[in-house]
């Protein structure tokens, strides 16, 4: 039965995004200058067109009208929002103090996003701008002294796949020696991480980010974690899909995988194909059937080591990806699998 649900629900959310890249939405609709927009379906206009044709001052409305939607209160399913300020901030160094100073007029619970938008905005002096603006988000108090400590990462500090697990490594995910593997100064592989980093591609359209994505590309191929695989399986099929209407980045995908790691240029290669070739639903169908195969019978290594058929996982719940980031598609803020939450972009996606 659980089986039976995963399946229906990733095979409902990539087909969500399949259906959002295949039919195009209107021309995104300019924000009028000084006016806030005040609708969601023009705030992922303006977010998608924003890389070209960038202006920054618009983004505290942008904000305060993400703000007043209720944007921020799901921290999983606003990651790409997170990542968008992040990158209109680093993109901007000279403007950053003021930007930073109009967005502090919405709502103090909300004021989480503007602390992790600067520290992984990769500004120089993004610990200076925390300092200064402290005071001024008292309630943020503990979280910006964890940043300024270094006791929570940014995004330059992601724990990347190094290769394939040894023996002992198989041995330790198989009977859980060792205790968790978290790493608490790295920020995780996941598809909220996955949305970050499309969010500051949006902003600035540079290949930093993507870059970030394509390390995340072996986990496609782990057989041990459904984690990494999900997070993984929605690195490759969100690089390909963008790919398909976005030649710029198809053109940065081309060029960087002549300098990439064997595992990762193989999985990359996969992704120019299917780009190249408009077949995004047969890469999502194996994506979904390795997910699958993965829950029902269990990480190899435990099938290698001791032979069991199958393990129980327990329902996956998946973070937000980013989807319909490029041409004239909407940016799509998704929702958490398994759960009742949609998010305002999800519902836009839906309507298409």
């Amino acid at each position: 039965m659980v089986a039976g649900f995963l399946r229906s629900t990733f095979a409902a959310v990539f087909t969500l995004f399949a259906l959002a890249f295949f039919f195009p939405a209107p021309a995104a609709a300019a924000v009028p200058v000084g006016a806030a927009p005040l609708s969601t379906d023009m705030i992922l206009k303006w977010i998608n067109d924003y890389r070209h044709r960038p202006d920054p001052e618009r983004l505290p409305a942008l904000v305060s009208a993400l703000s007043q939607l209720q944007a921020f209160k799901d921290s999983e399913t606003c990651g790409a929002y997170v990542g968008f300020i992040a990158g209109v901030l680093g993109a901007n160094p000279s403007r950053a103090d003021a930007l930073i100073a109009r967005m502090l007029a919405i709502a103090p619970a909300d004021r989480w996003v503007l602390v992790r938008a600067i520290a992984y905005s990769g500004l120089p002096n993004w610990k200076n701008l925390l300092a200064r603006f402290g005071d001024r988000m008292p309630e943020r108090h503990d979280m910006i002294n964890r940043y300024l400590e270094s006791k929570l990462p940014t995004l330059d500090q992601i724990a990347f796949p190094t290769g394939k697990p040894g023996m002992f490594d198989k041995i330790k995910v198989a009977f859980r020696f060792g205790g968790s593997d978290k790493k608490t100064d790295m920020l995780k592989p996941s598809p909220e991480l996955i949305d970050v980093l499309w969010g500051y591609y949006l902003a600035t359209g540079g290949y930093k980010p993507i870059g970030q994505i394509i390390k995340l590309l072996p986990l496609a191929d782990d057989r041990d974690s459904v984690d990494n695989l999900t997070t993984g399986s929605a690195a490759k099929f969100t690089l390909a899909s963008n790919a398909v209407r976005d030649l710029n980045l198809l053109a940065m995908l081309k060029w960087s995988v002549k300098r990439q790691p064997k595992e990762t240029a193989k999985v990359l290669n996969e992704v120019i194909v299917t780009a190249e070739d408009v077949d995004t639903a047969d890469m999502r169908k194996q994506s979904l059937a390795a997910i699958e195969q993965l829950k029902q019978k269990g990480p190899n290594s435990k099938r290698e080591l001791t032979g069991i058929g199958q393990i129980g996982e327990g329902a996956l719940s998946m973070g937000c990806i980013v989807a319909a980031v490029t041409g004239q598609i909407e940016l799509g803020v998704p929702c958490v699998v398994g759960g009742a939450a949609y998010s305002a972009g999800m519902q836009y996606m839906t309507n298409q």
